[in-house]
């Protein structure tokens, strides 16, 4: 695949990833992966007042994988728990510029693990509660 077919955005989120890295007391954890080309994406967030006050991401994949990994964490942060829980594939491909069509499962990767991160805090929250 040749990088002319993607936007100079999803090239600079390729070649400058935001907000890389483990978290390991993240309050949530969320792993999306795809099967058919190799991508998997682990999303970390750190919670206050149901917001997201922080949130990394470690990624395997491709340049567009990167990119949506890097622009999920970009939309996400500082929003509530339920405003980026409506974050979607074409909002994280939109906000790039837009993606190859062959690409888009990339942005469902980020908004699927975006989504597996904050069920995943809330399940943590219950069982504290349970406790």
């Amino acid at each position: 695949m040749c990088c002319e077919a993607f936007t100079d955005l999803v090239m600079e989120h390729f070649m400058c990833p935001r907000n890389v890295g483990s978290m390991p007391d993240a309050d949530g954890e969320g792993i999306c992966g795809d099967p058919n080309c190799g991508d998997s994406l682990t999303i970390y967030i750190k919670v206050k007042d149901s917001v997201i006050t922080d949130i990394s991401f470690l990624v395997f994949g491709c340049v567009a994988a990167i990119a949506t990994s890097s622009m999920t964490t970009e939309l996400a942060k500082g929003k509530t728990l339920e405003e980026a829980l409506k974050i979607t594939d074409t909002d994280i491909a939109d906000a790039l510029g837009g993606l190859p069509e062959h690409k888009m499962h990339c942005s469902v990767l980020g908004a699927t693990a975006l989504k597996n991160a904050i069920e995943n805090y809330h399940a943590r929250k219950s069982k504290l509660k349970e406790a």
